[in-house]
């Protein structure tokens, strides 16, 4: 009876081994896995921070506080990277104590995450912050339409994007101004029929949709890893237990 119990202590031990080390393998899996998206979120952040011509429309048409997402998801992004290579280490060393670490800080990059994406969604999508703004600008610079850097703005925004206007073309009626040139388009001589408020929204909406994306994406993996690493550590306590006991 004895040597029975003993192998069935040896057995019941050696089975939750095999769940801890499938848990283990879980969690390095979608570690690299954050990583790897964190890494992206990261490149298309800088690239959207960073890029000219982006950088120049937004400084004149006063809408930097696009920005102010595009900061939140970079830090987050690399505590993101740093966090998951950290993660794959806490998994292997089945320390919980490391992996109880682990998990808060999946937590905190859970909620800036969010944080992130909906004050970049708020400064980029329509029925935004961003919107307002923009047409405010635009409707200042037609108004100074008669000034050199006024109308050198205008035609530099309005060509690079096909639009016209803040709404459309009325907005040149409606300000008593003439229609420019580059609010026409070349092949029809016709006014471009969207404003430049709509094409910037889409603009920025499209590029910043692909950013939120990935990072709700990483946010669903950062619950997932939370609820593997506490059912390891319950998985760890338990063999600590089971081993006592099998030594008694």
């Amino acid at each position: 009876m004895a040597g029975k119990g003993d192998g069935e202590g040896e057995g019941s031990i050696l089975k939750l081994e095999n769940q801890i080390a499938v848990l283990k393998y879980v969690l390095l899996f979608t570690n690299v896995l954050e990583w790897i998206i964190g890494a992206a979120i990261f490149a298309l952040c800088l690239w959207l921070r960073f890029e000219p011509g982006i950088n120049e429309w937004l400084t004149i048409l006063n809408a930097s506080n696009f920005y102010i997402g595009i900061y939140i998801l970079v830090i987050v992004a690399a505590i993101i990277m740093v966090v998951s290579f950290l993660g794959c280490l806490s998994s292997l060393q089945e320390n919980a104590t490391i992996i109880l670490g682990y998990i808060g800080s999946q937590v905190l990059a859970f909620i800036i995450l969010l944080a992130g994406s909906a004050v970049l969604l708020d400064n980029s999508a329509r029925d935004s912050s961003f919107q307002p703004r923009v047409r405010e600008s635009m409707r200042i610079l037609i108004m100074n339409s008669q000034y050199d850097d006024a109308r050198n703005t205008l035609a530099m925004i309005q060509e690079g994007i096909a639009c016209c206007g803040a709404d459309g073309p009325g907005d040149y009626l409606t300000l008593q101004q003439p229609i420019p040139t580059e609010c026409r388009d070349t092949v029809t001589g016709n006014p471009f029929f969207h404003g430049c408020v709509d094409e910037l929204t889409w603009f920025f909406e499209a590029k910043c949709a692909w950013i939120a994306a990935l990072a709700m994406l990483v946010a669903f993996i950062t619950v997932m890893n939370v609820v593997v690493s506490i059912v390891l550590i319950q998985a760890l306590r338990k063999e600590e237990e089971q081993a006592d006991t099998y030594r008694k």
